[in-house]
């Protein structure tokens, strides 16, 4: 797993493996970098994308209730950062279809020792990676090549009342996301979101 950003990546030992499937942490604990076995042949390549057995075995325990699937068609374009509070609060897993992306997650657990802080990692279609992130964390991503395709596994409904965001560009936050800001593409949704330090308690 080289895509794990270096001064981000935890021990070796919090190598997790299970059956097809191999998870890794990061320094704040929660959020795992996922790379699953590849079945290659002469007509190409076969992925077992998810297995609950297995990923139940190395620490993903949720039920995967929706499907999401989103098309950047520039360089530069991000989605987040997003989350829902309780009642409705999701966990997510990602994966790249098409493209490469840079894709961030939040610490904003209350009394979290790195409330705040963030972990990151490079996802692409070549490289097969996917970014489990647990509750209690807000997520996005940018996009770095054209026609980027990205899916997601979420553990609870969409809930607009519970749709909450804090802004991808916080000074607080601290968070390199490759990309020039001023020629970011975002919706107007996310050019409005707050900051973390007006948040205030979200789990």
């Amino acid at each position: 797993m080289t895509a794990m950003l270096d001064e981000l990546r935890a021990p070796a030992t919090e190598i997790r493996c299970a059956g097809n499937v191999e998870a890794q942490g990061f320094a704040i604990a929660g959020p795992l970098l996922l790379s699953v076995r590849r079945f290659e042949d002469s007509r190409g390549v076969f992925i077992e994308t998810y297995n609950r057995r297995d990923f139940t075995a190395v620490g993903i325990a949720e039920e995967f209730v929706q499907d999401n699937q989103s098309l950047s068609v520039h360089p530069g374009t991000v989605r987040g950062l997003h989350f829902q509070v309780p009642p409705a609060p999701q966990a997510k897993l990602v994966r790249v279809l098409r493209g490469r992306i840079i894709d961030i997650a939040v610490d904003l657990r209350a009394g979290s020792p790195s409330f705040g802080r963030h972990v990151a990692a490079e996802l692409s279609a070549e490289n097969g990676l996917m970014f489990y992130i647990p509750v209690g964390f807000a997520h996005g991503f940018a996009t770095r090549e054209p026609d980027t395709e990205v899916a997601y596994k979420v553990s609870a409904l969409y809930a607009p009342g519970c749709d909450r965001g804090v802004a991808w560009d916080d000074p607080a936050l601290g968070i390199d996301w490759g990309i020039d800001p001023a020629t970011a593409r975002l919706s107007d949704k996310d050019r409005v979101l707050p900051r973390l330090a007006d948040l205030g308690p979200c789990f």
